[in-house]
């Protein structure tokens, strides 16, 4: 496992140096789009569709909407004013109990390694958050943006977790939650009952994704029996050119329709 972040996890005047690691990975069967007719990969391309071309990227500006069709325009410079500064650091901000933070919060996990140099301190914080039964939040820097995040234990290695801002949980009003309609006593009891006969401890290995796994096989019996396609080879074209067909074209078309409009004044 490669790690993607060095830093340190800070709190008080402790400063404990860290490796980070990924603690998830998606499992989706990921498939390209072809044409039916040569199987060759369907490309996606920039094109403002008002001058007809494809758009370079030292052409593409950022535009916030904030009325359908109506943009403000934000510059590099502008733009820069806002991006975090990089820092190395995990500042754990305060202790909370983990019940206190509703599931809804919580967004991708990783894990924290020590460094060569933090083991001591790295164990002291681990063991003082299990003896606690607390988990540290913590503010940090991902990629040039602020994030919010929990530091806690998770099978014996620390874990960072990624959390949502509040504002960024939607409001349930306007959501239909309350549909007046009347239970019975017995009927709650029948439903309670029946949660009470599906509980168990959570363990995970009793759950499969079995979509994922069936598309796998499925794919697996159509390679080993050949039933494959391949794309056909791409012939070097140059958008310079195609763009040139276009514009001729284009051209061509309206000079046709000056003649042919000329003629019929004329006539």
């Amino acid at each position: 496992m490669r790690s993607m972040w060095r830093g340190s996890i800070s709190f008080g005047l402790v400063n404990i140096p860290v490796k980070m690691y990924s603690a998830t990975e998606s499992k989706s069967i990921r498939f390209n789009q072809l044409h039916s007719l040569c199987h060759t990969p369907i490309k996606y391309q920039k094109v403002c569709p008002q001058c007809a071309r494809e758009v370079p990227p030292q052409e593409i500006v950022r535009g916030y909407e904030y009325e359908k069709g109506q943009y403000v325009i934000v510059t590099d410079e502008e733009w820069a004013q806002f991006e975090e500064k990089l820092s190395r650091a995990v500042d754990i901000l305060r202790f909370v109990d983990l019940g206190e933070i509703d599931p809804v919060y919580f967004d991708k996990a990783y894990y924290l390694e020590p460094s060569e140099t933090g083991g001591k301190a790295y164990t002291l914080l681990k063991e003082a958050m299990v003896q606690s039964g607390k988990i540290g939040v913590a503010r940090m820097t991902i990629r040039s943006k602020s994030s919010l995040a929990v530091v806690r234990v998770y099978r014996r290695i620390l874990a960072l977790e990624t959390i949502f801002y509040p504002d960024e949980i939607r409001d349930t009003a306007g959501l239909q939650t309350d549909v007046g309609a009347s239970i019975q006593e017995k009927e709650l009891n029948m439903a309670i009952s029946l949660i009470e006969s599906l509980s168990e401890p959570f363990k995970p290995e009793h759950y499969e994704d079995t979509r994922r796994t069936g598309l796998l096989e499925l794919i697996q019996n159509k390679i080993a029996g050949q039933e494959t396609v391949a794309a056909a080879p791409l012939e070097k074209t140059s958008n310079v050119i195609d763009l040139m067909s276009a514009l001729e074209a284009s051209l061509q078309a309206q000079q046709t329709k000056v003649r042919d409009y000329g003629e019929e004044v004329r006539h």
